[in-house]
C-alpha cells in the first residue's frame, strides 16, 4: 500500500486493539484516509498530509471544536484520545488522528428531496451558529493562525480577503492557454479547457466593472462544506467530516459556495428550487438577512469567474483528480452569469 501508515506505532498509543485490515479511502483531495479494522472495532485513520492543514496545533484546535460541537448535538465524529489524552499523533514527522468509523454514504443534491434540502441548509446554519458559540466560549486567542484559515490552497474556498483582481486572472488565462497549446496531441480535456478559458476571458472583460468590494461580516465556518464531507445514514445526516479548513470567513459565502456544489447539475446549471429551499432554511437558522445572501451570491459568482484551480492542478501540477468536476464547474460560471438575477432570487426569496 503506498504511503502505508505506521499502524503498530500508532495503535500502541490508543486502546484500539491490533490491526486486522487497513484500506485506503480514495475520496479526499488534500489528505489521506484509511478504513481500519482492529481487534477492537472499526476506525477511520486520517493522515493530515497537506502542508497547509497539517500543523499539529491547528489539527488539535479542530479536534477541540468538533468535541464541543458534538456536546451541542451537531452530527460530527470527534477524534479518539490516545492514552495520554491527546488526539493528535505525530509519528515520523507525520500527523495522524484516529476517529470512530461512521457508517454512511454521501448524497448529492440530486438525491435529496426539497425537504431534505431544507434540512441541509438548516444544518449548515446550525453549524455556523454553534461554531460562534463554541469558539467564543473557548476564548480562542487568535482568529486565523493557520495557513489554511488565512488563504486556502485549492478550490473555491475563499477566505476573508479582497475580491479577485481580474488583471491577475487575465495573466493566468494567458499562461494556461500557452500550456494548453503546448499539449500535442490535444485531447478532449485540452479542447474544453481552451474553449472555457477564451470564454472566461470574454466574460471578465465584459463584467470587469462588477468586481465586488471587500467582504462584509465574517464568522467561524467549516471551510469545506460539500457532499464528500457529509455522511448520511438513511435520510438523516450522520456526520460532518474533514474540518481541516475550520476558520474565520464570510459565513453566507460558505452557504452559497456549498449550494453551488450540492445543487450543480451535470450540464452546469443549478437546481434553483432546491437551492431556494436550502437557502430559506439556512437564513432562518443562521439568522442571516436576505441582503447578506445577495452579497454572498455576488462575491461567489465573481470568485467563480476568476477561479481556475482545476486547470492549474491539471496543467501546472499534472494532478488530474479534479478533472471529472471541470465540465460542470466551468459551465456553471457561464450559466450563473447569464442567470444572475434568478440565482440571486433563489437565495434571497
Amino acid at each position: 500500500m503506498p504511503h502505508a501508515p505506521p499502524l503498530s506505532a500508532l495503535l500502541r498509543r490508543y486502546a484500539a486493539g491490533t490491526a486486522l485490515a487497513c484500506e485506503p479511502v480514495d475520496e479526499g483531495l488534500l489528505n489521506r484516509g484509511y478504513r481500519l479494522r482492529t481487534t477492537r472495532g472499526r476506525y477511520f485513520l486520517k493522515h493530515h498530509f497537506d502542508p497547509d492543514t497539517a500543523d499539529p496545533v491547528c489539527v488539535a484546535r479542530q479536534h477541540r471544536a468538533t468535541e464541543r460541537l458534538a456536546d451541542l448535538g451537531v452530527p460530527v465524529a470527534p477524534p479518539l484520545p490516545a492514552h495520554d489524552g491527546r488526539t493528535v499523533a505525530v509519528v515520523g514527522g507525520r500527523v495522524y488522528a484516529l476517529h470512530p468509523w461512521v457508517e454512511g454514504r454521501h448524497r448529492h443534491g440530486a438525491q435529496l428531496t426539497a425537504g431534505q434540502c431544507g434540512r441541509l441548509g438548516a444544518l449548515l446554519g446550525v453549524v455556523h451558529a454553534s461554531l460562534e458559540h463554541v469558539m467564543r466560549t473557548a476564548r480562542e486567542p487568535e482568529r486565523t493562525p493557520c495557513a489554511a484559515q488565512r488563504a486556502p490552497a485549492r478550490g473555491p474556498q475563499a477566505s476573508a480577503q479582497p475580491s479577485a483582481d481580474p488583471a491577475d486572472a487575465f495573466v493566468l488565462i494567458d499562461d494556461l492557454l500557452a500550456r494548453v497549446r503546448r499539449r500535442r496531441p490535444a485531447d478532449a480535456f485540452d479542447e474544453l479547457a481552451r474553449h472555457r478559458l477564451l470564454e472566461r476571458r470574454t466574460l471578465l472583460e465584459r463584467h470587469a466593472d462588477r468586481r465586488p468590494p471587500h467582504t462584509g461580516p465574517v464568522g467561524w465556518v467549516h471551510g469545506d462544506f460539500h457532499p464528500f464531507n457529509l455522511l448520511y445514514r438513511g435520510d438523516a445526516p450522520a456526520a460532518i467530516v474533514d474540518w481541516d479548513r475550520l476558520g474565520v470567513q464570510p459565513r453566507a459565502e460558505e452557504a452559497v459556495r456549498a449550494a453551488a456544489i450540492f445543487f450543480v447539475r451535470p450540464d452546469g446549471t443549478l437546481d434553483l428550487p432546491k437551492a431556494r429551499a436550502y437557502a430559506r432554511a439556512y437564513r432562518r437558522t443562521a439568522g442571516a438577512a436576505p441582503c447578506e445572501l445577495a452579497a454572498a451570491v455576488h462575491r461567489v459568482w465573481w470568485e467563480r469567474l476568476n477561479d481556475f484551480w482545476m486547470l492549474r492542478w491539471h496543467y501546472e501540477r499534472g494532478d488530474t483528480r479534479a478533472d471529472p468536476q471541470f465540465p460542470a464547474a466551468s459551465a456553471l460560471a457561464v450559466w450563473w452569469t447569464r442567470e444572475y438575477h434568478a440565482v440571486c432570487g433563489a437565495f434571497t426569496g
